[in-house]
Order: C-alpha cells, then structure tokens, then sequence
C-alpha cells in the first residue's frame, strides 16, 4: 500500500553531515505526507521532523536549527540535511509517511543507519 525506502545512512565524525532521503509511493494514499522517526538502542522511537497538520515541520527539540526537512511533492521524496552532527545522534533513521487529511504517522520504511563517532 505504502513503500518507503530510504537512503544516505552511513558513519560520519562529530560535527559532520549527512543527507538522508526517502523515495516514497502508495496505491493507496492520494497525498501523502513524509518524516522522519529515529530510534536508538534500547530507546523507543521518537519523532525526528514531522508535517504537522497546518503544513508547517516540527522538529524534535535535539535537532532544531541542526537538520533541515524537505519534501519534493511531485516526485515523493523526502529529505532530511542533518548538520553539525553529535554522538547523539547515532541511531537508525527512519522514513515515515501519512495520509496528509489524517494526522497519524501509521507507515514505517526499513530504516538507515547513521552512526556518528568522536
């Protein structure tokens, strides 16, 4: 129903960067609405950026004025700049998607590794 695979995971120093993106598509959903979820050994999975309802992003507060979160609509792809990286940040990345008239992120993709070392 919805496919979403990211891309762009790897190993990068403290203080680097990093550009996930995400292909997505549906036969399902007429419009759909991306972000991005992370989780880290034995931590639940949080929200990293999201759309919320009124079309605005939010991000968590961790990475504020850090990542930046885009959606190409005509192609279905997202992205997400991560900036000034920290050790912190080492979890696996997750492209989520919804459909834009719910609020619910309800899809998962399989995830990318990002791990950042000192």
């Amino acid at each position: 129903q919805v496919q979403l695979v990211e891309s762009g995971g790897g190993s990068v120093q403290a203080g680097g960067s990093l550009t996930l993106s995400c292909a997505a598509s549906s036969t399902v959903i007429r419009r759909l609405c991306l972000g991005w979820f992370r989780q880290s050994p034995g931590k639940e999975r949080a929200r990293v950026a999201i759309i919320v309802k009124d079309g605005t992003i939010a991000y968590a507060d961790s990475v504020a004025g850090r990542f930046a979160f885009s959606q190409d609509n005509a192609n279905n792809t997202a992205y997400l700049q991560m900036n000034t990286l920290k050790l912190d940040d080492t979890a696996m990345y997750y492209c989520a998607a919804r459909d834009c008239d719910l609020g619910v992120y309800r899809y998962f993709g399989q995830g990318t590794q990002v791990t950042v070392s000192s």
